[in-house]
Protein backbone atom coordinates (compact mmCIF):
# COMPACT_ATOMS: atom_id res chain seq x y z
CA UNK A 1 0.00 0.00 0.00
CA UNK A 2 1.71 3.28 -1.05
CA UNK A 3 1.80 5.64 2.05
CA UNK A 4 -0.70 8.31 2.43
CA UNK A 5 1.82 11.91 2.40
CA UNK A 6 -1.40 14.21 2.19
CA UNK A 7 -1.01 16.69 5.57
CA UNK A 8 -4.50 18.96 6.67
CA UNK A 9 -3.46 22.39 7.94
CA UNK A 10 -6.14 24.66 9.08
CA UNK A 11 -8.65 24.43 6.20
CA UNK A 12 -5.95 23.92 3.56
CA UNK A 13 -5.25 19.94 2.45
CA UNK A 14 -1.35 19.91 1.41
CA UNK A 15 -0.15 17.08 -0.89
CA UNK A 16 3.07 16.24 1.18
CA UNK A 17 4.67 17.48 3.97
CA UNK A 18 7.83 18.92 2.33
CA UNK A 19 7.38 22.73 1.27
CA UNK A 20 10.34 24.72 0.55
CA UNK A 21 10.97 27.76 3.07
CA UNK A 22 10.55 31.54 2.65
CA UNK A 23 13.54 33.08 0.94
CA UNK A 24 15.30 29.97 -0.53
CA UNK A 25 12.90 29.07 -3.41
CA UNK A 26 12.42 32.87 -4.80
CA UNK A 27 8.91 33.79 -5.74
CA UNK A 28 8.40 29.86 -6.92
CA UNK A 29 8.51 30.37 -10.63
CA UNK A 30 12.54 31.28 -10.71
CA UNK A 31 13.41 27.59 -10.39
CA UNK A 32 11.04 25.47 -12.97
CA UNK A 33 14.20 24.95 -15.03
CA UNK A 34 15.91 23.47 -11.89
CA UNK A 35 13.21 21.13 -10.44
CA UNK A 36 9.62 20.54 -10.50
CA UNK A 37 7.83 22.82 -8.18
CA UNK A 38 4.55 21.08 -8.10
CA UNK A 39 5.70 17.80 -6.61
CA UNK A 40 6.12 20.01 -3.76
CA UNK A 41 3.62 20.18 -0.84
CA UNK A 42 3.89 24.25 -1.31
CA UNK A 43 5.93 26.87 -1.90
CA UNK A 44 6.74 29.56 0.92
CA UNK A 45 7.51 33.05 -0.97
CA UNK A 46 10.45 35.17 -0.21
CA UNK A 47 8.81 37.90 2.17
CA UNK A 48 6.89 40.89 0.42
CA UNK A 49 6.72 43.85 1.91
CA UNK A 50 5.38 47.43 1.45
CA UNK A 51 8.12 48.75 -1.20
CA UNK A 52 11.02 47.26 -2.79
CA UNK A 53 14.11 46.58 -0.92
CA UNK A 54 17.24 46.00 -2.01
CA UNK A 55 18.62 44.87 1.31
CA UNK A 56 21.88 45.25 2.87
CA UNK A 57 24.72 45.85 1.39
CA UNK A 58 27.29 42.98 0.20
CA UNK A 59 28.72 40.73 1.27
CA UNK A 60 25.63 39.22 2.73
CA UNK A 61 26.13 35.54 2.76
CA UNK A 62 28.90 33.29 4.06
CA UNK A 63 28.68 29.53 4.33
CA UNK A 64 29.79 27.98 7.53
CA UNK A 65 30.47 24.53 8.82
CA UNK A 66 27.40 22.98 8.54
CA UNK A 67 25.28 25.62 7.29
CA UNK A 68 25.36 29.31 6.17
CA UNK A 69 24.63 33.00 7.32
CA UNK A 70 22.69 35.14 5.63
CA UNK A 71 21.89 38.68 5.53
CA UNK A 72 20.05 39.86 2.73
CA UNK A 73 17.80 42.45 4.02
CA UNK A 74 14.29 41.59 3.13
CA UNK A 75 15.36 42.13 -0.70
CA UNK A 76 12.53 42.19 -2.77
CA UNK A 77 10.04 43.32 -5.37
CA UNK A 78 7.67 44.95 -3.17
CA UNK A 79 3.44 44.45 -3.06
CA UNK A 80 2.96 46.11 -6.05
CA UNK A 81 5.35 44.12 -8.60
CA UNK A 82 4.03 41.02 -6.58
CA UNK A 83 0.16 41.78 -7.69
CA UNK A 84 1.09 42.34 -11.29
CA UNK A 85 4.26 40.61 -12.15
CA UNK A 86 3.56 36.98 -9.97
CA UNK A 87 0.29 36.80 -8.88
CA UNK A 88 -0.77 36.03 -12.23
CA UNK A 89 1.71 32.90 -12.72
CA UNK A 90 1.29 31.50 -9.79
CA UNK A 91 -0.76 28.96 -11.37
CA UNK A 92 2.32 27.76 -13.22
CA UNK A 93 3.51 26.50 -10.24
CA UNK A 94 1.55 23.44 -9.94
CA UNK A 95 0.83 23.69 -6.29
CA UNK A 96 -0.41 25.66 -2.74
CA UNK A 97 1.39 28.42 -2.72
CA UNK A 98 1.93 30.64 1.08
CA UNK A 99 2.76 34.04 0.23
CA UNK A 100 5.07 35.30 3.26
CA UNK A 101 4.93 39.28 4.81
CA UNK A 102 7.23 41.14 6.38
CA UNK A 103 6.66 44.98 7.69
CA UNK A 104 8.39 46.77 10.05
CA UNK A 105 4.92 48.25 11.51
CA UNK A 106 1.16 46.45 11.71
CA UNK A 107 0.42 48.88 9.35
CA UNK A 108 2.79 48.01 7.00
CA UNK A 109 1.58 44.18 7.27
CA UNK A 110 -2.12 45.25 7.18
CA UNK A 111 -1.43 47.20 4.30
CA UNK A 112 0.49 44.11 2.51
CA UNK A 113 -2.03 41.57 3.04
CA UNK A 114 -4.84 43.73 2.55
CA UNK A 115 -3.32 44.50 -1.16
CA UNK A 116 -2.87 41.00 -1.70
CA UNK A 117 -6.51 39.65 -0.77
CA UNK A 118 -8.06 42.49 -2.87
CA UNK A 119 -5.73 41.49 -5.95
CA UNK A 120 -7.40 37.82 -5.68
CA UNK A 121 -4.17 36.15 -6.41
CA UNK A 122 -5.00 32.13 -5.59
CA UNK A 123 -2.70 31.89 -2.86
CA UNK A 124 -3.68 29.08 -0.12
CA UNK A 125 -2.59 31.65 2.61
CA UNK A 126 -0.01 34.15 4.59
CA UNK A 127 3.14 32.77 6.53
CA UNK A 128 3.78 35.48 8.69
CA UNK A 129 7.78 37.15 9.29
CA UNK A 130 7.52 38.35 12.61
CA UNK A 131 11.26 38.57 12.66
CA UNK A 132 11.26 41.82 12.20
CA UNK A 133 12.15 45.46 14.08
CA UNK A 134 9.01 47.31 14.78
CA UNK A 135 9.56 50.71 14.25
CA UNK A 136 6.34 52.11 16.46
CA UNK A 137 8.10 49.68 19.60
CA UNK A 138 11.78 51.09 19.52
CA UNK A 139 12.81 48.38 16.87
CA UNK A 140 12.13 45.64 19.05
CA UNK A 141 11.05 42.74 17.12
CA UNK A 142 7.76 41.58 16.77
CA UNK A 143 8.64 37.91 17.54
CA UNK A 144 10.44 38.54 21.20
CA UNK A 145 7.58 39.96 22.55
CA UNK A 146 3.94 38.26 23.11
CA UNK A 147 1.91 41.36 22.97
CA UNK A 148 3.28 42.69 19.78
CA UNK A 149 2.99 39.07 18.55
CA UNK A 150 -0.84 38.86 19.90
CA UNK A 151 -1.58 42.12 18.24
CA UNK A 152 -0.32 41.94 14.92
CA UNK A 153 -2.01 37.87 14.52
CA UNK A 154 -5.60 39.41 15.84
CA UNK A 155 -5.50 42.45 13.29
CA UNK A 156 -4.46 39.84 10.13
CA UNK A 157 -6.75 37.25 11.48
CA UNK A 158 -9.45 39.81 10.86
CA UNK A 159 -8.62 40.44 7.23
CA UNK A 160 -7.92 37.13 5.47
CA UNK A 161 -10.24 33.70 6.05
CA UNK A 162 -6.97 32.14 4.21
CA UNK A 163 -5.05 29.89 6.26
CA UNK A 164 -2.54 32.01 8.68
CA UNK A 165 0.48 30.57 10.06
CA UNK A 166 3.02 32.80 12.17
CA UNK A 167 6.79 32.11 11.60
CA UNK A 168 8.44 31.99 15.20
CA UNK A 169 12.03 32.96 16.03
CA UNK A 170 13.89 31.21 18.19
CA UNK A 171 16.34 33.90 19.18
CA UNK A 172 13.80 34.39 22.53
CA UNK A 173 13.74 33.59 26.37
CA UNK A 174 10.30 31.37 25.75
CA UNK A 175 8.62 30.02 22.37
CA UNK A 176 5.97 29.04 23.64
CA UNK A 177 4.60 32.06 25.14
CA UNK A 178 5.36 33.67 21.72
CA UNK A 179 3.75 30.53 19.85
CA UNK A 180 0.81 30.78 22.68
CA UNK A 181 0.03 34.59 21.71
CA UNK A 182 -0.09 33.98 17.70
CA UNK A 183 -2.53 31.09 18.69
CA UNK A 184 -4.59 33.04 20.82
CA UNK A 185 -4.36 36.13 17.86
CA UNK A 186 -6.04 33.27 15.74
CA UNK A 187 -2.89 31.92 13.99
CA UNK A 188 -4.00 28.27 11.97
CA UNK A 189 -0.63 27.09 12.29
CA UNK A 190 2.85 28.41 13.75
CA UNK A 191 6.28 27.41 11.52
CA UNK A 192 9.33 27.33 13.61
CA UNK A 193 12.09 28.32 13.30
CA UNK A 194 13.52 31.22 11.53
CA UNK A 195 17.40 31.68 11.59
CA UNK A 196 19.36 31.57 14.61
CA UNK A 197 21.34 34.85 15.25
CA UNK A 198 25.13 33.89 13.89
CA UNK A 199 28.53 35.54 13.12
CA UNK A 200 31.79 34.82 11.22
CA UNK A 201 34.98 36.49 11.31
CA UNK A 202 37.89 36.76 8.58
CA UNK A 203 41.14 36.07 11.50
CA UNK A 204 43.21 37.15 8.61
CA UNK A 205 41.52 40.73 8.06
CA UNK A 206 39.46 40.58 11.34
CA UNK A 207 36.48 41.76 9.56
CA UNK A 208 33.26 39.91 9.68
CA UNK A 209 32.57 38.13 6.71
CA UNK A 210 28.97 39.89 6.26
CA UNK A 211 28.54 43.97 6.39
CA UNK A 212 26.00 43.79 8.98
CA UNK A 213 28.49 41.66 11.53
CA UNK A 214 26.02 39.60 12.46
CA UNK A 215 23.18 37.29 10.17
CA UNK A 216 21.04 34.63 10.62
CA UNK A 217 22.52 31.09 10.74
CA UNK A 218 20.71 28.37 9.37
CA UNK A 219 21.60 25.04 7.35
CA UNK A 220 22.15 21.61 9.54
CA UNK A 221 24.25 23.19 12.48
CA UNK A 222 20.58 24.50 13.45
CA UNK A 223 18.38 21.72 13.44
CA UNK A 224 18.60 20.33 16.84
CA UNK A 225 17.34 23.74 18.10
CA UNK A 226 14.50 23.89 15.66
CA UNK A 227 13.49 20.69 16.77
CA UNK A 228 13.78 21.41 20.45
CA UNK A 229 11.68 24.43 19.82
CA UNK A 230 9.26 22.26 17.50
CA UNK A 231 9.03 19.84 20.68
CA UNK A 232 8.54 22.78 23.53
CA UNK A 233 5.33 23.98 21.72
CA UNK A 234 4.12 20.67 20.59
CA UNK A 235 4.27 20.08 24.31
CA UNK A 236 1.99 22.98 25.64
CA UNK A 237 0.04 24.10 22.47
CA UNK A 238 -2.58 22.00 20.53
CA UNK A 239 -2.02 24.11 17.34
CA UNK A 240 0.08 22.81 13.97
CA UNK A 241 3.40 23.36 13.82
CA UNK A 242 5.61 23.70 10.50
CA UNK A 243 9.80 22.64 11.22
CA UNK A 244 12.00 24.55 10.13
CA UNK A 245 15.79 24.08 10.04
CA UNK A 246 18.52 22.24 9.07
CA UNK A 247 16.83 20.02 6.56
CA UNK A 248 17.90 17.85 3.95
CA UNK A 249 16.93 14.20 4.41
CA UNK A 250 13.87 12.37 4.30
CA UNK A 251 15.36 11.26 8.30
CA UNK A 252 15.28 14.93 8.91
CA UNK A 253 11.93 15.69 8.13
CA UNK A 254 10.63 12.57 10.19
CA UNK A 255 12.90 14.22 13.67
CA UNK A 256 10.82 16.83 13.14
CA UNK A 257 7.37 15.47 12.75
CA UNK A 258 8.06 12.68 15.62
CA UNK A 259 8.64 16.14 17.70
CA UNK A 260 5.33 17.50 16.51
CA UNK A 261 5.58 19.20 13.32
CA UNK A 262 3.01 18.56 10.80
CA UNK A 263 5.10 19.48 7.94
CA UNK A 264 7.98 20.66 7.31
CA UNK A 265 9.94 23.47 5.05
CA UNK A 266 13.07 22.87 3.26
CA UNK A 267 15.64 25.81 2.99
CA UNK A 268 19.13 26.30 3.22
CA UNK A 269 20.10 22.58 1.52
CA UNK A 270 18.01 24.38 -1.87
CA UNK A 271 20.89 26.61 -2.57
CA UNK A 272 22.86 23.52 -2.78
CA UNK A 273 20.40 20.78 -4.20
CA UNK A 274 17.03 22.86 -6.03
CA UNK A 275 15.74 19.44 -6.38
CA UNK A 276 16.12 18.30 -2.93
CA UNK A 277 12.25 18.88 -1.77
CA UNK A 278 11.48 15.95 -4.53
CA UNK A 279 13.98 13.85 -3.05
CA UNK A 280 12.87 14.02 0.49
CA UNK A 281 9.21 13.21 -0.89
CA UNK A 282 10.60 10.05 -2.71
CA UNK A 283 12.58 8.89 0.65
CA UNK A 284 10.03 9.93 2.98
CA UNK A 285 7.42 7.19 0.95
CA UNK A 286 9.93 4.89 1.37
CA UNK A 287 10.46 5.36 5.30
CA UNK A 288 6.87 4.68 5.75
CA UNK A 289 6.51 2.34 3.82
CA UNK A 290 9.66 0.06 4.85
CA UNK A 291 8.16 0.98 8.37
CA UNK A 292 4.46 -0.07 7.07
CA UNK A 293 3.28 3.18 8.40
CA UNK A 294 0.46 4.22 5.97
CA UNK A 295 -0.30 7.46 7.38
CA UNK A 296 1.64 10.93 8.66
CA UNK A 297 -0.59 11.11 11.72
CA UNK A 298 0.84 7.96 12.95
CA UNK A 299 4.67 9.32 13.22
CA UNK A 300 3.50 13.46 14.04
CA UNK A 301 4.10 13.92 17.67
CA UNK A 302 5.34 10.52 18.35
CA UNK A 303 8.87 10.76 20.04
CA UNK A 304 9.07 8.81 23.21
CA UNK A 305 10.38 11.34 25.47
CA UNK A 306 11.76 10.82 28.95
CA UNK A 307 9.76 11.27 31.84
Amino acid sequence: MTPDLSVKIGNVSFKNPIFVASGTFGYGLETKELTDPSALGAVVTKSITRHPREGNPSPRIVETPSGMINSIGLANMGVDAYINDVAPRIDEIGTAVITNIAGFSIDDYLYVMGRVEKSGAPICGYEINISCPNVEAGKMEFAVDPELTGRLTEALRKMTSKLLIVKLSPNVTDIVSIARAAKEGGADAVSAVNTVFGMSIDVSTREPHVHTNVGGLSGPAVRPVGVACVYKISRELNIPIIGIGGITSAKDAVEYMLAGASAVQVGTASFRHPDIGRSIIGELEQFLASNEIEDLSEITGGVIAND
